[in-house]
């Protein structure tokens, strides 16, 4: 008896599904190097699909019990110290395809929205607002990301994702529910492609205009540090639609500066010199100097302006010792 509990304990410790998969599964895998901060603990496994049906069968001898977090290139992500007690989902290069029809782009969740950009703008297609954004179209997608006014909402024609259970679903716009820097994807699914609509252009046209955002993005914000994009949400605004957007008379930087808090620091975590709203890891910051620095310029900013910011960065995972 003790001998087949001690080999069913073996077994979840390297494989904590009923399945044995084809892709790459790391037990106690630290998540630091894959992330954009630099920072954080271990994920119990670190699950990377060779392609759709690796991760179905996956999922699907999956526990209910044991939690699933999916993960795009960490852009937008703290992991706390203490790591993270589920199994870590990384798509890779079984998941980054583009294809292009017509006015349609098909992207794999792990295509890089900047990639995606260029190849539609070679073919002649509009997704320029893509191409400053950091990170995977999947991230974009679960945060309906944007910039300059148009948002993946805009673009969005469907999007697949593998549920808890192993079944590949079919998710319009509707069914993710979006919002302003939210969708409601179905908890545990994984996120894996995306189809959007496209406007035509000129390809010289689209790539100046995509050169100038660039220029424009370089100038204003810390992109040679390691950051994670911009830390707190502008506060919610609406357009004469109606749809919340971030184009906004209130800046969450405003509110940061406003507190003396540009250029703030906490051990070796600082609110960037060149654009405040970016949480920087300037000297070996640990996640707590990270977490810990936003949250004080929150209070801060709540005490001086009555605001209260919300984060932007995804935090996750249990706190160090």
């Amino acid at each position: 008896m003790s001998d087949a509990r001690g080999t069913a304990n073996t077994a979840a410790m390297t494989n904590p599904s009923s399945y044995t998969p084809r892709g790459a599964l790391t037990p106690h895998r630290p998540l630091a190097d894959l992330t954009w901060l630099r920072v954080g603990g271990p994920a119990d496994f670190l699950f990377q699909p060779a392609d759709e049906a690796d991760l179905a069968d996956f999922l699907r001898g999956l526990p209910g019990d044991v939690a699933v977090f999916p993960m795009g290139v960490g852009s937008n992500l703290i992991v706390r110290d203490g790591g993270l007690r589920a199994v870590v989902i990384r798509l890779g290069r079984g998941f980054n395809a583009i294809e292009i029809d017509g006015e349609t782009v098909t992207a794999g969740a792990a295509a890089l929205d900047a990639h995606v950009a260029r190849r539609a703008a070679q073919a002649g297609r509009d997704l320029t607002f893509l191409r400053t954004i950091p990170g995977s179209i999947g991230g974009a997608v679960v945060m309906n990301a944007g910039c300059y006014g148009s948002y993946v909402a805009d673009h969005l024609i469907s999007a697949r994702a593998i549920t808890r259970g192993g079944e590949v679903v079919t998710l319009a716009p509707d069914d993710l529910n979006f919002s302003y820097r939210h969708s409601d994807l179905p908890e545990g699914s994984v996120l894996i492609d995306a189809t959007f609509h496209t406007e035509p252009g000129d390809p010289e046209a689209l790539e100046a205009r995509m050169a100038e955002q660039i220029a424009k993005r370089d100038a204003s914000q810390p992109t040679k540090e390691r950051s994670a994009g911009s830390t707190f949400r502008n506060p919610a605004g609406f357009s004469s639609t109606g749809r919340a957007d971030d184009v906004h008379d209130l800046k969450a930087w405003s509110l940061i500066d406003a507190a003396g808090l540009r250029g703030a620091r906490l051990g070796g975590a600082q609110m960037s010199q060149k654009h405040s709203n970016f949480l920087i890891n300037a000297d070996q910051a640990s996640a707590a100097d990270l977490e810990n620095l936003g949250e004080e310029v929150r209070k801060k900013v709540l005490h001086n302006s009555g605001i209260s910011l919300e984060w932007e960065i995804k935090r996750v995972g249990e706190f160090g010792t």
